[in-house]
């Protein structure tokens, strides 16, 4: 059974997995509102972000997902409403 909530701390460790981190940048800081191009994120990267989620979390993320989420806060709330509508259709 997929993950039933996609946390900051699994945002956190699923974006220095796949694409490290920026040393300028305090991922352990409040990075909810900040846009991913400032946490040092390009498309690239949220690309394979978005592959890792999908794979560990059982879903798949349609495009605006990741296209129109600019901050973590943003893609939490997209991969949650994914991680929702997958429990319900159960």
């Amino acid at each position: 059974m997929p993950n039933s909530e996609f946390t900051l701390q699994d945002l956190r460790r699923i974006l220095l997995e796949g694409a490290g981190a920026d040393e300028s940048v305090d991922l352990d800081g409040d990075i909810l509102d900040t846009d991913f191009e400032t946490l040092g994120y390009e498309s690239l990267a949220l690309l394979e972000t978005g592959s890792r989620i999908e794979r560990e979390f059982g879903i798949t993320l349609d495009d605006s997902a990741l296209t129109d989420s600019e901050t973590p806060r943003a893609l939490l709330e997209a991969v949650n409403g994914h991680l929702a509508l997958a429990s319900s259709a159960v």
